[in-house]
Parts: C-alpha cells; structure tokens; sequence
C-alpha cells in the first residue's frame, strides 16, 4: 500500500470521527488484493452464505459479497456500524449487525441462514483465543472458517508433533479439524500497521466429529493438563491436574498408557491429536461415570 493510500485512509477515519480502538485489538484491513486472496481461499461455492466477524472498514466485507449469496457481518464497534450503513456500499444482500460475536450462538444463526455456510475473519488478536473456542464449539454446523490471525497463534494450530509450537490448542485443533496454513499477510496491509505479522489459516470440521461437546469439554482439560507442565512425564502433569476429582494410582494411570501403545515416560508433545483423542477415550470410559 502507498504512502499516499494511507494517507487517504487516514483521513476517511478523520471525516468519520473514527479512530482504532486498542483494546479491540483493530488493525483494519485496508489492502483489497490480501481481501481477495482471502476469498479465494475461503473457496465459495454457489448459494453459500459467510458470516464475517469484524467487517472494520468493509474491505473484505465487499469481496465476499461478491462471492456470497448472503453475508452476516459482525461488528461490536457503533461507529463503525454507523460508518458501513451510512455510506450505503454494502450491496442488499449482505446484513450488518451491531453486535459482540462471543455472545451469539453461531449454530442457530447458521440454521437461521439455512444454507452451507462459511465464517471468514480478520480476527481481533486480543481476543482470538476465545473466538477460535466459539468456532470449535459450532463446527458441526460450519462448512470451514478461514481466519486472519497472529502469526504465533497461526503457528502453535498447524503446528506438528514434536514442533515448539505444538500444544493444547494444536491438538484440540487438529482433532476436530483439517487446518492449512494459506498465506501470510504484509503488515502494509493494515491500518494502523501491527507490530505482528500476521497468517491466514483455513479450517475444515472433521465429519462426523470425533468428540461429542460433553467429550470435548473432558478431552480440552485432559490435554490442557498434560502440556501444563511441558517437561512432566503425562503421568505426572495429570496427576497433578486431574480433571475427575481425586487422582488415581499411578499404576492406573500407567496401564492406560500401556493399553494404547504409549511409553509410560512419554510427554506430552510427543502425542499426535489422534493418540490424545484415544487415551481420552480410555480414561473416560474408566474413570467418568
């Protein structure tokens, strides 16, 4: 982006009494060839509907309006919400709502829209752990997301076994899903430019999925504990983090272990998503009642 297109951005943002806002973590896309790249990895298909969260200045709001038979866009920002309606750019068939993406529940806005239905972000960093939660919660109802994220979050969800970056959010991640790394995002194509780079990332639900939501509650403490102390043997850290009450034997514990091929020595990164989605199995059909 030029100089002089930054400029002009930045004054849009005067005449509209607009300014990013912090704590929101708003680093507005600005650039429209990363808005089209994004749609084009989002892969659209005809009659398929996007909710957008956080449409900022409506950049990739228009892009996959053009793509889209129908686009949700969500904004908790008034001033932005106000911007978007007054210069009337959106075209018909796209609905701004004001409102705070965490507190709607994305399964009945997606049998509201009643057709096959994709969320498409720049995700706020300052709050993208709990949005990744949100989309994880609804993927049974969701055909894939593609998010814009910070670099290091992109990183630990693609992550592999054994990586620096593989955690508790890799394997979550990748159990319940197919996730790629599409492309990287220049910091030039962002108003106010980020002190982060930033990935965008495309994810596909696993179907069916292999965790039911009483499951996946269970499986996330399990995994949570055991990387909680990333050089404790998995005896240890669950022990010390038991997610059932009062820990069991040590013995017990072992013979979990040894029932689906795992060294009883092993730490947790050293477990793919599919061993940790097995030895929840097995210690929920032990010790959950």
């Amino acid at each position: 982006m030029s100089p002089s297109q930054r400029r002009e951005v930045r004054d849009t943002f005067a005449r509209r009494g607009l300014r990013p806002h912090k704590s929101r973590g708003q680093n507005f896309l600005v650039d429209p060839r990363v808005a089209e790249r994004i749609v084009a990895g989002a892969r659209l298909g005809p009659g398929d509907a996007v909710i957008e969260v956080g449409p900022g200045l409506g950049i990739l709001t228009r892009a996959l309006a053009a793509r889209a038979e129908r686009v949700v866009a969500i904004e908790i920002d008034r001033g932005l919400v106000e911007t978007l309606r007054s210069e009337g750019e959106l075209p018909g068939h796209v609905a701004l709502r004001h409102d705070d993406a965490l507190g709607i529940d994305l399964s009945a806005l997606v049998a509201e829209l009643g057709r096959r239905t994709h969320v498409v972000a720049n995700l706020p960093y300052a709050i993208s752990a709990p949005l990744l939660r949100w989309l994880l919660g609804a993927r049974e109802a969701l055909a894939s997301w593609v998010v814009m994220l910070q670099r290091e979050v992109a990183e630990r969800l693609v992550a592999p076994v054994g990586a620096r970056q593989y955690g508790s959010l890799s394997v979550l991640t990748q159990t319940l899903c197919e996730v790629e790394r599409l492309f990287a995002v220049p910091n030039a194509a962002f108003d106010p430019v980020p002190q982060v780079e930033s990935v965008v990332v495309r994810a596909l639900p696993r179907a069916p999925s292999p965790l039911d939501d009483d499951a996946m509650v269970e499986f996330e403490r399990v995994v949570r504990a055991c990387f909680s102390a990333r050089r404790k043997t998995l005896v240890n850290a669950l022990r010390g983090q038991w997610p059932w009450g009062i820990a069991p034997e040590r013995s017990r514990l072992e013979g979990h272990l040894e029932a689906q091929g795992i060294a009883v020595d092993a730490r947790a990164e050293t477990l793919s998503p599919g061993e940790f989605a097995a030895l929840v199995t097995s210690l929920r059909g032990d010790f959950v009642a």
